[in-house]
């Protein structure tokens, strides 16, 4: 896919996004890994509803700012996921307020932030990990992402919110929406002792459609009664 149509994409993605709420204001980032190594990335303080294609920051394969506007101030976030995640071909980092509000949660297990609700939950976004607060930008979120190692494909930020990676930008893009909304699920329900999925149920969506997810079997600590 050419420059132009990739820079297209993101902005098309990104009006999306902002236009149904997931992201407000001049919150949340997306960027694309091209072939070189290098990178597409929105820029600073850019709403993902105007951004225009020729302002699209684009990035060197070490991270140097090449042309176009000033880059997110969470490039350390998306290097550390590209690092890890050898098959991320675009990650994308959204403010979504139910993603958000589970961060918040006393009983969130950071391994498996949400439990197996329902099938495209886990086809789509897998389990979702949670890492510790830091300051937007902050280089130590890198570390945090790193010692991951890779495992996951979805992190929650703290109370921040969602970072996903995908093989491309449409996956990451449903990828997000699918644990946002499974977020939403997850406190419509909670404390009403919901039915989710269970463990024979999960071993067969892995087995069939070759998941790869960290851990699955025992789901009860999700439940409250």
């Amino acid at each position: 896919m050419s420059d132009t149509r990739l820079r297209e994409e993101i902005c098309q993605y990104g009006r999306s996004l902002f236009e149904r709420g997931l992201t407000p204001g001049s919150s949340g980032n997306i960027s694309l890994r091209l072939d070189d190594g290098g990178w597409l990335v929105t820029p600073t303080n850019a709403s993902l509803g105007f951004l225009d294609p020729a302002r699209i920051s684009r990035l060197d394969a070490a991270g140097q700012h090449l042309s176009g506007d000033k880059p997110t101030k969470e490039i350390p976030l998306h290097s550390a996921l590209y690092e890890t995640r050898g098959s991320a071909r675009a990650i994308v980092h959204l403010h979504s307020t139910h993603a958000v509000a589970v961060t918040m949660l006393p009983e969130i297990d950071p391994r498996a932030v949400l439990p197996p609700m329902t099938p495209y939950y886990l086809m789509r976004a897998g389990q979702t990990a949670l890492v510790p607060y830091y300051r937007p930008g902050d280089p130590a979120v890198a570390d945090a992402i790193r010692g991951l190692a890779g495992k996951y494909s979805s992190v929650l930020l703290s109370n921040h919110g969602p970072v996903v990676a995908g093989e491309s930008l449409e996956a990451a893009v449903f990828a997000t929406e699918e644990l946002e909304e499974t977020a939403k699920l997850y406190l419509l329900l909670r404390n009403l002792n919901p039915r989710y999925l269970s463990p024979a149920q999960v071993a067969d969506l892995v087995k069939t459609f070759g998941l790869e997810l960290s851990s699955h079997g025992d789901h009860e600590r999700h439940k409250h009664g």
